[in-house]
């Protein structure tokens, strides 16, 4: 126990001796209370005396205490340590904060006990999803009715869904944006119009002998850092995005004094802007600017329709047409946190009342930033209410801002394990865009392009036997994001389109003619670049109208199907299996050798056989019959006359000894 406390003494020194010139705990302190993550945790780990390369131990301790003193130390310790990894998580550094939550979860007081389900999210973030898993059953173990154990059963879903989106990327190019685009800070919220690339940026503006000022509700606390605060701003590019050269620059709309922006958004001339801003500690609300040739107005709130003191409303996005404002806001009548809403943009520039987007669009978590495509009526906007990578992630559906169809995550790598949102379009179909990520960053969103591409999957479908195209035909593709249904034309042609490599299953099928499917396997998929094209063909069949299996064979006088037979009747297993409703007659035959009787019984154990070994195959009994017609029904002359005398026919006996099967019911 000595070398324990001696060990937190010599790393917590600052706090058992208040002499120190700079008590880095207290400044810590004051930069956590008020939300400056990355200072908070320089201080913490100054404190602490971490050092970026040195190691530190920390060593498991009983409940025995020496001193008052000693607890002290001992509190100082495990709060900075947590308050350390609270400021890492906060400001999206998650390498860091798994390794100080890492330590946080030894810790016995039970104020720390939310430091297991941190940790797993972390881990999460990490992309380490099945360590997570286990973190976050720990904590629901732990505390079985904290009401985080609904968030942590949510996150386990959602580690299993990246596992698997993981396995079988979607076919995305994701490009990080260059370095003069990608300054420091955050970079945000792009969007193009006109040529004009806009995006929000928090990169820092240096302000000659400018020091920080920490307010507290004891009153100013002054510290130093290396830079100034970081304050959000639109900024526009022009020319070649990807050129090293190119000009950046603040966009020159007048803002209220202290005020941040962010996140700009157009009407479709590029006269009209509408951007978030906000005051530090006020709400967020939606300002608009109006340009007048190369000049733009004052910004203004936009109204209280959307703006009020009494709750956000930020993100705006206007449609491509420049009728409607789609935004994410927290006012009342939402389903959760930050809802999605949207209103009427009149010809007047004023605005109509907020509709919610509802309860198929939002949840009880945050929706934020809304893209709208009105050419394919697709919504794209990022959300962590629903089962994804974690964080927030993009999701599409499907709708008129009236009637939605199921939110459907756009996978990896559109997303990532971190938080991705504020997806933009630079072409009509919205293939091609812009994201925000933090995915490769310690700290903050970044600007990345994006391409989405497809594997093209088509070919004719044909009558078997007329080889002609194959019209009114049903096919349908099937993989884990669902369902993809067409109907052949006169020309036969069946064409899917697919974003990602996973498994899929064909189904063709047309009245009055046998079903088939096709298995693609990923290993056979993932040899295509983008298209795989294959022909096929459908066998027609009539109900009731029996059709000859050629070849089946048993041994002599016996009903024992011959080996030879067994892979003749194994045409019909996979007949069975892709024509689920369908039932068949088993009908076996003999020639005239032999009396009616044994002929009868002979035919009857033949067709008996056959059922039966399919059935052995998987076929349901229920969906089979067998029936022995004996000598009863020739197809050709068992015997034929030859000069007024009867002779054998040995060719139309062999014809006559045959086994069929009929569709008895579709």
């Amino acid at each position: 126990m000595k070398k324990i406390l001696l060990f937190l003494l010599v790393a917590f020194g600052g706090f058992a001796n208040a002499q120190y010139v700079v008590n880095y705990k207290k400044v810590a302190d004051t930069y956590f209370e008020n939300k400056d993550y990355y200072a908070a945790s320089t201080f913490y780990k100054k404190a602490l005396k971490i050092t970026g390369d040195s190691t530190y131990a920390i060593l498991p301790y009983g409940k025995e205490r020496k001193s008052a003193s000693d607890d002290k130390v001992i509190e100082d310790y495990e709060g900075s340590i947590y308050n350390l990894a609270e400021s890492s998580r906060l400001y999206r550094e998650f390498n860091e904060a798994e390794k100080y939550y890492g330590v946080a979860i030894t810790f016995t007081n039970t104020r720390f006990r939310k430091a297991l389900f941190y940790y797993a999210e972390s881990l999460r973030a990490n992309k380490k999803f099945n360590l997570a898993i286990d973190a976050f059953q720990q904590y629901i173990q732990r505390n079985p009715n904290d009401i985080l154990v609904k968030d942590a059963q949510k996150e386990i879903e959602s580690c299993k869904f990246a596992i698997e989106e993981m396995r079988f990327p979607r076919m995305v190019q994701v490009k990080k944006m260059p370095a003069n685009v990608n300054g420091l800070g955050s970079n945000y919220a792009p969007v193009k119009i006109n040529g004009d690339f806009y995006f929000t940026s928090s990169r820092p503006i240096a302000v000659a002998s400018k020091r920080d000022i920490v307010k507290t509700d004891a009153g100013d606390v002054q510290v130093s850092t290396k830079s100034n605060p970081f304050i959000n701003n639109i900024y526009t590019a022009k020319g070649d995005l990807n050129a090293t050269d190119i000009a950046v620059k603040m966009l020159d709309v007048n803002f209220p004094k202290n005020m941040e922006v962010a996140a700009a958004t157009f009407t479709p001339d590029g006269n009209t802007a509408y951007f978030t801003a906000w005051r530090d500690k006020d709400k967020y609300a939606i300002y608009t600017a109006k340009k007048t040739g190369d000049k733009w107005s004052d910004a203004q709130p936009v109204g209280l329709q959307v703006n009020s003191k009494d709750f956000n409303s930020a993100q705006p996005f206007v449609t491509s047409d420049g009728k409607f404002l789609l935004f994410s806001s927290d006012r009342s009548g939402g389903y959760g946190k930050f809802d999605l809403w949207y209103c009427a943009i009149r010809e007047d520039g004023s605005l109509g009342q907020p509709v919610n987007f509802g309860p198929g669009i939002n949840t009880e978590d945050d929706e934020r930033a809304p893209y709208y495509n009105t050419l394919t009526k697709k919504l794209l906007f990022s959300t962590d209410g629903r089962v994804g990578f974690g964080g927030l992630d993009f999701f599409e559906s499907e709708g008129d801002l009236v009637t939605w169809s199921n939110p459907k995550n756009l996978g990896y790598p559109f997303n990532s394990s971190k938080d991705d949102l504020y997806f933009t379009a630079t072409d009509v179909y919205g293939t091609k865009g812009y994201i925000s990520s933090d995915r490769e960053s310690s700290c903050c969103l970044e600007l990345f392009e994006v391409k989405k591409e497809y594997l093209s999957i088509s070919g004719i479908l044909t009558d078997c036997k007329t080889k002609l195209p194959l019209a009114d035909a049903a096919v349908t593709l099937t993989n884990a994001e669902g369902a993809q249904k067409v109907t052949t034309g006169k020309d036969g042609v069946y064409k899917f389109r697919v974003d990602s490599k996973r498994p899929i299953k064909l189904l063709f099928a047309k009245d009055n003619y046998f079903a088939i499917t096709r298995n693609y396997p990923y290993e056979e998929l993932a040899k295509a670049d983008t298209l795989i094209y294959k022909d096929y063909c459908l066998s027609p069949f009539k109900l009731g109208i029996p059709m000859a299996l050629d070849n089946v064979y048993y041994e002599f006088n016996s009903a024992e199907l011959t080996e030879p037979s067994k892979k003749v009747l194994d045409f019909l297993i996979p007949i069975m299996e892709d024509n689920p409703e369908m039932e068949i007659e088993l009908g076996s035959h003999t020639d005239n050798i032999g009396t009616d009787e044994y002929n009868l019984d002979l035919s009857n154990r033949r067709a008996k056989s056959c059922v039966d070994y399919l059935e052995s195959k998987g076929i349901a009994a229920s969906r089979m019959t067998s029936k022995g017609y004996g000598e009863s029904v020739p197809i050709a002359p068992n015997e034929i006359v030859v000069k007024r005398k009867k002779k054998d026919n040995p060719e139309g006996r062999a014809k006559n000894r045959r086994t069929e099967f009929k569709v008895t019911k579709k």
